[in-house]
Protein backbone atom coordinates (compact mmCIF):
# COMPACT_ATOMS: atom_id res chain seq x y z
CA UNK A 1 0.00 0.00 0.00
CA UNK A 2 1.28 3.53 -0.44
CA UNK A 3 0.49 5.84 1.92
CA UNK A 4 3.27 8.83 0.51
CA UNK A 5 1.27 12.05 -0.96
CA UNK A 6 2.03 12.87 -4.61
CA UNK A 7 4.03 16.11 -5.48
CA UNK A 8 1.06 17.87 -6.67
CA UNK A 9 -0.38 17.00 -3.69
CA UNK A 10 1.79 18.45 -1.31
CA UNK A 11 2.40 21.43 -3.23
CA UNK A 12 -1.28 21.96 -2.91
CA UNK A 13 -1.51 21.44 1.19
CA UNK A 14 1.62 23.34 1.30
CA UNK A 15 0.28 25.97 -0.48
CA UNK A 16 -3.16 26.10 1.54
CA UNK A 17 -0.91 25.90 4.45
CA UNK A 18 0.86 28.51 4.41
CA UNK A 19 -2.37 30.91 3.29
CA UNK A 20 -4.56 29.72 6.25
CA UNK A 21 -1.35 30.78 8.88
CA UNK A 22 -1.27 34.16 7.03
CA UNK A 23 -4.36 35.04 5.56
CA UNK A 24 -7.11 32.98 8.28
CA UNK A 25 -5.95 32.62 11.23
CA UNK A 26 -5.13 35.65 12.73
CA UNK A 27 -8.62 36.63 11.92
CA UNK A 28 -10.88 33.86 12.82
CA UNK A 29 -11.57 34.68 16.25
CA UNK A 30 -13.11 38.34 14.80
CA UNK A 31 -14.78 37.09 12.31
CA UNK A 32 -16.75 34.21 14.70
CA UNK A 33 -17.50 36.97 17.24
CA UNK A 34 -18.67 39.46 14.44
CA UNK A 35 -20.29 36.77 12.94
CA UNK A 36 -19.26 38.44 9.82
CA UNK A 37 -18.59 36.77 6.23
CA UNK A 38 -15.47 36.74 5.53
CA UNK A 39 -15.96 38.63 1.45
CA UNK A 40 -12.53 38.81 0.90
CA UNK A 41 -10.70 36.02 2.19
CA UNK A 42 -12.82 34.21 0.13
CA UNK A 43 -12.17 36.04 -3.23
CA UNK A 44 -8.37 35.46 -2.50
CA UNK A 45 -9.31 31.92 -2.47
CA UNK A 46 -10.96 31.98 -5.75
CA UNK A 47 -7.96 33.13 -6.95
CA UNK A 48 -6.43 30.20 -5.19
CA UNK A 49 -8.51 27.97 -7.20
CA UNK A 50 -9.44 26.39 -4.27
CA UNK A 51 -13.39 27.12 -5.21
CA UNK A 52 -12.81 25.17 -8.41
CA UNK A 53 -11.74 22.29 -6.90
CA UNK A 54 -14.05 20.14 -8.27
CA UNK A 55 -14.29 22.08 -11.69
CA UNK A 56 -12.27 20.14 -14.65
CA UNK A 57 -9.86 22.71 -16.08
CA UNK A 58 -11.61 23.47 -19.71
CA UNK A 59 -14.30 24.98 -17.50
CA UNK A 60 -11.82 27.38 -15.52
CA UNK A 61 -11.33 24.74 -12.63
CA UNK A 62 -8.57 23.05 -11.19
CA UNK A 63 -9.91 19.38 -11.40
CA UNK A 64 -8.53 18.35 -7.93
CA UNK A 65 -8.53 14.66 -6.68
CA UNK A 66 -10.90 13.97 -3.92
CA UNK A 67 -7.68 12.69 -1.50
CA UNK A 68 -6.28 16.63 -2.29
CA UNK A 69 -9.39 18.21 -1.48
CA UNK A 70 -9.64 16.14 1.50
CA UNK A 71 -6.60 17.44 2.42
CA UNK A 72 -7.48 21.45 1.51
CA UNK A 73 -10.22 21.09 3.46
CA UNK A 74 -8.35 20.17 6.14
CA UNK A 75 -5.65 23.04 6.37
CA UNK A 76 -8.76 25.15 5.79
CA UNK A 77 -10.17 24.23 8.62
CA UNK A 78 -7.44 24.06 10.64
CA UNK A 79 -7.70 27.95 10.65
CA UNK A 80 -11.66 28.05 10.58
CA UNK A 81 -13.86 25.91 10.37
CA UNK A 82 -16.49 28.34 9.47
CA UNK A 83 -14.55 29.49 5.93
CA UNK A 84 -13.73 25.54 4.99
CA UNK A 85 -17.70 25.34 5.27
CA UNK A 86 -18.06 27.67 2.59
CA UNK A 87 -15.26 26.32 0.76
CA UNK A 88 -17.01 22.32 1.48
CA UNK A 89 -20.37 23.35 0.43
CA UNK A 90 -19.68 25.60 -2.22
CA UNK A 91 -17.73 23.07 -4.11
CA UNK A 92 -19.30 19.83 -3.28
CA UNK A 93 -23.07 20.56 -3.47
CA UNK A 94 -23.91 23.59 -5.97
CA UNK A 95 -20.59 23.01 -8.53
CA UNK A 96 -20.41 19.50 -7.70
CA UNK A 97 -24.03 19.18 -9.03
CA UNK A 98 -23.43 21.19 -11.89
CA UNK A 99 -20.38 19.56 -13.10
CA UNK A 100 -21.50 16.34 -12.24
CA UNK A 101 -25.42 16.49 -13.81
CA UNK A 102 -25.32 19.62 -16.32
CA UNK A 103 -25.83 19.91 -19.68
CA UNK A 104 -22.59 21.31 -21.41
CA UNK A 105 -24.19 24.55 -21.52
CA UNK A 106 -24.73 24.84 -18.11
CA UNK A 107 -20.80 23.93 -17.43
CA UNK A 108 -20.15 26.18 -19.75
CA UNK A 109 -22.69 28.94 -18.62
CA UNK A 110 -21.85 28.48 -15.00
CA UNK A 111 -18.89 26.41 -14.21
CA UNK A 112 -16.34 28.71 -14.83
CA UNK A 113 -18.06 31.93 -12.82
CA UNK A 114 -18.30 29.20 -9.80
CA UNK A 115 -14.67 28.33 -9.90
CA UNK A 116 -13.25 31.51 -9.76
CA UNK A 117 -15.51 32.67 -7.09
CA UNK A 118 -17.02 35.58 -9.03
CA UNK A 119 -20.17 33.58 -7.84
CA UNK A 120 -20.68 31.14 -4.89
CA UNK A 121 -23.03 28.54 -5.01
CA UNK A 122 -25.92 27.65 -2.95
CA UNK A 123 -27.55 24.02 -2.84
CA UNK A 124 -31.10 24.12 -1.81
CA UNK A 125 -32.05 20.87 -0.43
CA UNK A 126 -33.33 21.08 3.10
CA UNK A 127 -36.85 22.74 4.60
CA UNK A 128 -38.42 23.85 7.11
CA UNK A 129 -40.13 20.38 7.75
CA UNK A 130 -37.20 18.03 5.93
CA UNK A 131 -33.69 17.42 6.64
CA UNK A 132 -32.77 13.80 7.20
CA UNK A 133 -36.40 12.71 5.44
CA UNK A 134 -36.36 14.12 1.99
CA UNK A 135 -39.89 12.55 1.33
CA UNK A 136 -41.48 15.53 2.97
CA UNK A 137 -40.16 17.89 0.53
CA UNK A 138 -42.75 20.44 0.25
CA UNK A 139 -40.80 22.73 -2.59
CA UNK A 140 -42.74 22.55 -6.02
CA UNK A 141 -41.95 22.79 -8.95
CA UNK A 142 -44.89 22.70 -11.90
CA UNK A 143 -44.46 22.96 -15.48
CA UNK A 144 -45.73 26.04 -16.91
CA UNK A 145 -44.80 24.86 -21.53
CA UNK A 146 -40.98 25.25 -21.59
CA UNK A 147 -40.77 26.83 -18.03
CA UNK A 148 -41.05 25.86 -14.25
CA UNK A 149 -43.07 27.57 -11.60
CA UNK A 150 -41.39 26.84 -8.09
CA UNK A 151 -42.83 28.14 -4.81
CA UNK A 152 -41.45 26.94 -1.29
CA UNK A 153 -39.12 27.96 1.26
CA UNK A 154 -35.96 26.42 2.22
CA UNK A 155 -34.00 26.09 5.08
CA UNK A 156 -30.39 26.15 6.92
CA UNK A 157 -28.69 27.02 3.28
CA UNK A 158 -25.25 27.85 3.12
CA UNK A 159 -24.49 30.91 1.33
CA UNK A 160 -28.28 31.26 1.60
CA UNK A 161 -27.77 35.47 1.46
CA UNK A 162 -24.42 35.49 -0.54
CA UNK A 163 -24.37 32.94 -3.40
CA UNK A 164 -25.04 34.28 -6.98
CA UNK A 165 -26.36 31.02 -8.21
CA UNK A 166 -28.71 28.55 -6.15
CA UNK A 167 -29.17 24.72 -6.96
CA UNK A 168 -32.70 23.95 -6.03
CA UNK A 169 -34.40 20.84 -4.98
CA UNK A 170 -38.12 20.44 -5.93
CA UNK A 171 -41.14 18.24 -6.18
CA UNK A 172 -42.17 17.57 -9.38
CA UNK A 173 -44.22 14.54 -8.80
CA UNK A 174 -45.51 14.62 -5.36
CA UNK A 175 -47.42 11.41 -5.45
CA UNK A 176 -43.01 9.65 -6.12
CA UNK A 177 -42.36 11.49 -2.68
CA UNK A 178 -38.04 11.06 -2.76
CA UNK A 179 -38.38 9.71 -6.47
CA UNK A 180 -40.19 12.60 -7.29
CA UNK A 181 -37.54 15.52 -6.96
CA UNK A 182 -36.21 17.45 -9.58
CA UNK A 183 -33.23 20.06 -9.85
CA UNK A 184 -33.07 23.46 -10.86
CA UNK A 185 -30.72 26.43 -11.38
CA UNK A 186 -32.07 29.74 -9.83
CA UNK A 187 -29.68 32.97 -10.50
CA UNK A 188 -29.56 35.78 -7.86
CA UNK A 189 -31.80 38.34 -9.07
CA UNK A 190 -34.41 36.22 -10.68
CA UNK A 191 -37.73 37.55 -9.50
CA UNK A 192 -39.31 35.52 -6.57
CA UNK A 193 -36.26 34.43 -5.37
CA UNK A 194 -34.96 35.67 -2.25
CA UNK A 195 -33.43 35.28 1.12
CA UNK A 196 -35.44 35.21 4.13
CA UNK A 197 -33.40 34.63 7.91
CA UNK A 198 -30.02 35.59 8.38
CA UNK A 199 -29.45 32.03 10.60
CA UNK A 200 -27.48 32.82 14.17
CA UNK A 201 -25.62 29.83 14.79
CA UNK A 202 -23.78 27.79 18.14
CA UNK A 203 -20.76 27.39 15.75
CA UNK A 204 -19.12 27.79 11.91
CA UNK A 205 -20.91 31.52 12.87
CA UNK A 206 -18.79 33.39 10.12
CA UNK A 207 -20.63 30.85 7.75
CA UNK A 208 -23.54 32.50 5.93
CA UNK A 209 -26.86 30.12 6.98
CA UNK A 210 -30.17 31.82 6.38
CA UNK A 211 -33.36 30.66 4.66
CA UNK A 212 -34.10 30.73 1.16
CA UNK A 213 -37.76 31.97 -0.09
CA UNK A 214 -39.22 31.31 -3.54
CA UNK A 215 -42.60 32.33 -4.73
CA UNK A 216 -43.70 32.10 -8.26
CA UNK A 217 -40.22 31.55 -9.50
CA UNK A 218 -40.05 30.92 -13.18
CA UNK A 219 -37.10 29.37 -14.65
CA UNK A 220 -36.86 27.85 -18.12
CA UNK A 221 -36.41 24.45 -18.78
CA UNK A 222 -33.05 25.39 -19.49
CA UNK A 223 -32.18 25.51 -16.00
CA UNK A 224 -33.13 22.27 -15.05
CA UNK A 225 -30.07 19.61 -13.96
CA UNK A 226 -30.64 16.62 -14.85
CA UNK A 227 -33.68 14.17 -15.93
CA UNK A 228 -36.86 15.06 -14.68
CA UNK A 229 -37.81 13.27 -10.91
CA UNK A 230 -34.05 12.02 -11.04
CA UNK A 231 -32.55 14.97 -8.95
CA UNK A 232 -32.82 12.73 -5.68
CA UNK A 233 -30.81 10.08 -7.12
CA UNK A 234 -28.20 11.92 -8.47
CA UNK A 235 -28.29 14.17 -4.60
CA UNK A 236 -27.20 10.72 -3.43
CA UNK A 237 -23.85 10.73 -5.40
CA UNK A 238 -23.25 14.24 -4.78
CA UNK A 239 -23.50 13.63 -0.70
CA UNK A 240 -21.24 10.80 -0.97
CA UNK A 241 -18.69 13.05 -2.23
CA UNK A 242 -19.77 15.94 0.22
CA UNK A 243 -18.91 13.29 2.89
CA UNK A 244 -15.45 12.54 2.00
CA UNK A 245 -15.33 16.70 2.14
CA UNK A 246 -16.72 16.98 5.69
CA UNK A 247 -14.46 14.20 7.05
CA UNK A 248 -11.43 16.46 5.92
CA UNK A 249 -13.09 19.29 7.52
CA UNK A 250 -13.60 17.87 10.78
CA UNK A 251 -10.21 16.37 10.81
CA UNK A 252 -8.68 20.01 10.33
CA UNK A 253 -10.99 20.93 13.30
CA UNK A 254 -9.49 18.16 15.61
CA UNK A 255 -6.05 18.51 14.51
CA UNK A 256 -6.73 21.96 15.58
CA UNK A 257 -7.60 21.44 19.08
CA UNK A 258 -4.59 18.69 19.24
CA UNK A 259 -2.46 21.39 18.62
CA UNK A 260 -3.41 23.80 20.19
CA UNK A 261 -3.62 21.41 23.37
CA UNK A 262 -0.15 20.78 22.59
CA UNK A 263 1.17 24.29 23.21
CA UNK A 264 -0.93 25.03 25.57
CA UNK A 265 0.48 21.66 27.83
CA UNK A 266 3.76 22.95 27.35
CA UNK A 267 3.63 26.78 28.10
CA UNK A 268 1.33 26.59 30.86
CA UNK A 269 3.02 25.65 34.78
CA UNK A 270 1.05 24.35 37.24
CA UNK A 271 2.72 22.84 40.76
CA UNK A 272 5.82 24.34 39.47
CA UNK A 273 5.77 21.89 36.48
CA UNK A 274 4.45 21.84 32.75
CA UNK A 275 1.39 20.67 32.26
CA UNK A 276 3.06 18.41 29.87
CA UNK A 277 4.65 16.58 32.52
CA UNK A 278 1.34 15.19 33.94
CA UNK A 279 0.32 11.39 33.34
CA UNK A 280 -3.09 12.52 32.93
CA UNK A 281 -2.72 15.28 30.29
CA UNK A 282 0.05 12.97 28.31
CA UNK A 283 -2.73 10.13 27.89
CA UNK A 284 -5.42 12.77 27.08
CA UNK A 285 -2.73 14.36 23.94
CA UNK A 286 -2.05 10.05 23.25
CA UNK A 287 -5.61 9.67 22.55
CA UNK A 288 -6.25 12.40 20.46
CA UNK A 289 -3.43 12.44 18.47
CA UNK A 290 -4.27 8.40 17.78
CA UNK A 291 -8.04 9.48 16.98
CA UNK A 292 -7.07 12.43 14.47
CA UNK A 293 -4.21 10.24 12.71
CA UNK A 294 -7.02 7.43 12.26
CA UNK A 295 -10.39 9.46 11.55
CA UNK A 296 -7.75 11.05 8.43
CA UNK A 297 -6.51 7.71 7.30
CA UNK A 298 -9.95 6.56 6.92
CA UNK A 299 -10.85 10.19 5.56
CA UNK A 300 -7.85 9.78 2.67
CA UNK A 301 -9.30 5.87 2.05
CA UNK A 302 -12.29 6.83 1.19
CA UNK A 303 -10.94 9.84 -1.06
CA UNK A 304 -8.39 6.97 -2.42
CA UNK A 305 -11.52 5.06 -3.22
CA UNK A 306 -13.50 7.78 -5.00
CA UNK A 307 -10.25 8.64 -7.22
CA UNK A 308 -9.85 5.40 -7.97
CA UNK A 309 -13.25 4.40 -9.09
CA UNK A 310 -14.20 1.97 -6.82
CA UNK A 311 -17.15 1.84 -5.21
CA UNK A 312 -17.14 4.56 -1.60
CA UNK A 313 -20.28 4.90 -0.65
CA UNK A 314 -19.74 3.03 2.84
CA UNK A 315 -16.56 4.16 3.44
CA UNK A 316 -17.64 8.03 2.76
CA UNK A 317 -20.29 7.31 5.52
CA UNK A 318 -17.42 6.02 8.11
CA UNK A 319 -14.90 8.72 7.70
CA UNK A 320 -17.98 11.49 8.10
CA UNK A 321 -19.01 9.91 11.02
CA UNK A 322 -16.09 8.76 12.94
CA UNK A 323 -13.65 12.45 12.13
CA UNK A 324 -16.85 13.93 13.53
CA UNK A 325 -17.33 12.29 16.50
CA UNK A 326 -13.24 12.73 16.86
CA UNK A 327 -13.58 16.60 16.20
CA UNK A 328 -16.14 16.49 18.84
CA UNK A 329 -13.94 14.34 21.40
CA UNK A 330 -10.91 16.32 20.73
CA UNK A 331 -12.52 19.98 21.15
CA UNK A 332 -13.81 18.50 24.21
CA UNK A 333 -10.65 17.60 25.33
CA UNK A 334 -8.71 20.15 24.49
CA UNK A 335 -11.21 22.81 26.84
CA UNK A 336 -10.16 20.03 29.70
CA UNK A 337 -6.48 20.62 28.86
CA UNK A 338 -7.11 24.03 29.07
CA UNK A 339 -8.84 24.42 32.37
CA UNK A 340 -11.20 27.57 33.20
CA UNK A 341 -9.13 29.12 29.96
CA UNK A 342 -10.67 26.79 27.73
CA UNK A 343 -13.84 27.89 28.57
CA UNK A 344 -13.24 31.42 27.88
CA UNK A 345 -12.91 33.08 24.40
CA UNK A 346 -9.21 34.06 25.22
CA UNK A 347 -8.51 30.66 23.53
CA UNK A 348 -9.48 29.19 20.62
CA UNK A 349 -11.12 25.66 21.90
CA UNK A 350 -13.93 26.82 22.77
CA UNK A 351 -14.95 27.89 19.07
CA UNK A 352 -13.72 24.62 17.83
CA UNK A 353 -16.30 22.62 19.97
CA UNK A 354 -19.09 25.15 18.88
CA UNK A 355 -17.41 24.37 15.21
CA UNK A 356 -17.11 20.50 15.66
CA UNK A 357 -20.64 20.26 16.53
CA UNK A 358 -22.45 20.91 12.81
CA UNK A 359 -20.15 17.99 11.71
CA UNK A 360 -22.33 15.69 13.58
CA UNK A 361 -24.99 17.12 11.31
CA UNK A 362 -24.91 18.73 8.11
CA UNK A 363 -24.77 16.12 5.27
CA UNK A 364 -26.25 13.45 7.13
CA UNK A 365 -26.16 13.33 10.69
CA UNK A 366 -24.41 10.53 12.45
CA UNK A 367 -27.63 8.36 12.77
CA UNK A 368 -28.21 8.47 8.92
CA UNK A 369 -24.67 7.47 8.17
CA UNK A 370 -24.66 4.56 10.81
CA UNK A 371 -28.01 3.60 8.29
CA UNK A 372 -26.15 3.95 5.28
CA UNK A 373 -23.34 1.94 6.31
CA UNK A 374 -25.36 -0.59 7.88
CA UNK A 375 -27.56 -1.27 4.82
CA UNK A 376 -23.85 -1.26 2.90
CA UNK A 377 -23.17 -4.34 5.35
CA UNK A 378 -25.77 -6.36 5.49
CA UNK A 379 -26.45 -5.63 0.86
CA UNK A 380 -22.94 -7.79 1.02
CA UNK A 381 -23.42 -10.27 3.09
Amino acid sequence: MEFALNDEQRMTRDMVREFVAREVIPHAAEWDEREEFPHATVAKLGELGVLGMVVPEEYGGTGLDYVTIALVLEEVARGDASLALTVESHNSLCTKHIAMFGTEEQKRRFLPDLASGRRLGAWCLTEPGSGSDASALRTRAVREGDAWRINGTKMFITQGTVAGVYLVLASTTPERQQKGITAFIVERGTPGLSAGRHLKKMGMRSSDTAEVILEDVLVPDANRVGEVDHGFIDTLQILDRGRVAIAGLAVGIARAALEESLAYAKERRQFGRPLADFQAIQWMLADMATEVEAARLLTLYAAWLHDTRQPFTKEASMAKLYSAQVAMRAANQAIQIHGGYGYTREYPVERYLRDAKLCEIGEGTNEVQRMVIARRLLADR
